[in-house]
């Protein structure tokens, strides 16, 4: 079918009537200027990583910002970067790591576009040791507003400005440059404490919590690994080598196996017979990083570049934030939550569960962080029946919206315009009349942020 277009795990699939590839700050203007043969809603897209239909526009016009992808500026005395909205980050991790530098975040996800990252939710523990979102450390951008004008705002120009765009979604306009504070590179030693979930503590929690840079909970049946950051001056000899096994099962091992089993094992005792085997390997790997203290690489080895994965190695993930202080108790509950579910319906997650510890940040009007820290809950799965996959999520989204969550509009698939305000509270009220003042004629709703919007 012309200009249909997929998304990365295969979920959301969109055909729009106008597919343009944007190489000039013109072609974007002629673009939102020209609604007679390029219709509305007009949305920009980097790499489709997203897991629900913000960048979609069916009927209407994609503009696909990979091609402007250069850099403008590294400023090695003011610490920043500069460059063209549709450069990956894993692209310029390379050009800053040339230079001994590196992103304030190394994000896994590298294909993210800096131009999504400058504008919608992103997430980091490991490195989030100020903050954990990438768009907090944008302090220019650059934009097209929907009537094809140019715009940009800055932290010392227009910081209020700056505020709402750094949430925008590309709803006020598609980004075309940013400029974000970097440092020098670093290296990271991570450590891995697996912990029998039974016996947790609110008092345990908190003390991890509060001595960690960074912390990551991942949960293996009813084992808690506690992944923890720590900043280093040497590297050592094999923190490429550790880096690149790191790399190798999050891009591929790990995804690929639990596909596998799910594909081909039919016979659904066997199948979870290998499911739990599968499980305890990994429980094995965990405990085995204990031992040895853990692993060590420079920061940018933290970023996955996913474009040549294929299609039987991927996996999605879902994502919502909790309160700090309520996380443990959401936490068991979940835990119980999924084996119900699991005795209900014969599905469970195929991967670990992630948890990402961010901390609070007031850096843009949809900050999931805007006043407490939080703890997140992140179901992985590598899914062979979306059917399957699609009805845990919309369970899943019950469960956390009971419980106080706050979801993330990229990465939560199925939300729904009662979990956002619940969510976002008044903060939401003033984006929904941010985005209509600055888009009046709705040139960039798509129906699924329409269905969002507060009246």
């Amino acid at each position: 079918m012309p200009n249909q277009i997929t998304n990365y795990d295969g979920s959301i699939t969109t055909t729009p009537q106008q597919l343009i590839y944007a190489e000039t700050v013109q072609d974007i203007q002629n673009v939102l200027r020209d609604p007679a043969h390029y219709p509305s809603p007009v949305r920009a897209m980097g790499s489709y990583h997203s897991l629900t239909p913000c960048a979609s526009s069916d009927g209407g016009t994609v503009i696909n910002m990979t091609r402007m992808n250069q850099v403008v500026a590294i400023d090695s005395t003011k610490m920043t970067f500069t460059a063209q909205g549709g450069m990956q980050i894993i692209d310029a991790s390379k050009a800053l790591r040339a230079q001994g530098l590196q992103m304030m975040l190394n994000i896994e996800i590298g294909n993210m576009t800096l131009g999504a990252a400058a504008c919608c939710h992103s997430k980091d523990a490991l490195d989030g040791i100020e903050f954990g979102q990438v768009s907090s450390y944008v302090i220019v951008m650059k934009w097209v507003t929907p009537s094809g004008d140019l715009a940009e705002a800055s932290e010392t120009d227009n910081p209020g400005l700056l505020y709402t765009m750094r949430s925008s979604y590309g709803l006020c306009g598609i980004i075309y440059e940013v400029t974000l504070r970097i440092k020098p590179i670093e290296a990271l030693h991570f450590t891995y404490l697996p912990r029998p979930v039974d016996e947790l503590t609110q008092a345990e929690v908190d003390n991890l919590l509060d001595t960690s840079e960074g912390l990551i909970c991942w949960t293996v049946g009813r084992t808690a690994i506690f992944q923890q950051r720590y900043r280093i001056t040497d590297p050592g000899i094999l923190s490429s080598l550790q880096a690149g096994v790191r790399r190798t099962l999050w891009n591929y091992e790990a995804a690929h196996t639990a596909q596998l089993i799910d594909r081909f094992i039919a016979n659904p005792a066997l199948r979870d017979a290998l499911q739990q085997g599968n499980f305890d390997a990994g429980k094995l790997l965990y405990s085995t990083l204990h031992v040895f203290g853990g692993i060590t690489l420079l920061a940018p080895d933290k970023i996955i570049d996913y474009h040549n994965t294929p299609p039987d190695a991927r996996y999605a993930f879902t994502f919502w934030a909790f309160p700090r202080s309520q996380w443990l108790t959401t936490y068991l509950a979940y835990l119980d939550f999924i084996d119900k579910y699991f005795q209900a319906t014969g599905f469970r997650c195929n991967m670990p569960l992630g948890a990402y510890h961010i901390r609070r940040d007031a850096s843009s009007l949809l900050s999931y962080t805007q006043d407490q820290e939080i703890f997140s809950i992140d179901p992985i799965h590598a899914s062979t029946d979306n059917t399957a996959w699609d009805a845990f999520l919309q369970a899943f989204n019950d469960f956390s919206f009971q419980r106080g969550g706050r979801p993330l509009l990229n990465q939560s698939p199925f939300v729904q315009r009662q979990h956002v305000e619940a969510a976002y509270g008044q903060h939401w009220t003033q984006f929904s009349a941010a985005v209509r003042s600055m888009d009046p004629q709705g040139r960039m709703l798509n129906p699924y942020f329409a269905a969002l919007l507060s009246p």
